[in-house]
């Protein structure tokens, strides 16, 4: 698993964010597009590119996209 095929990914997720502004440090809740809709693609986007049942405490205990990017690799 790579992370930076998982920050493309992510930043697919998104619609309105910089890319740029996606790195493996970026604590994803300051971003402004950040918001229960988007949790909801981030665990659709697990389930589909990673196979992986991301839940919602696994996002509530994760600060940056990288911890995110972790609990999935951690569960694949």
């Amino acid at each position: 698993m790579d992370i930076s095929i998982f920050l493309q990914n992510f930043i697919d997720i998104l619609d309105d964010t910089d890319p740029a502004l996606i790195q493996p440090e970026t604590i994803f809740r300051d971003l402004d597009e950040w918001n229960s809709l988007t949790a909801l693609s981030l665990i659709a986007m697990a389930d589909e590119e990673y196979s992986v049942k991301l839940t919602g405490d696994d996002i509530k205990s994760s600060n940056s996209i990288n911890d995110i990017f972790e609990t999935i690799k951690n569960k694949g």
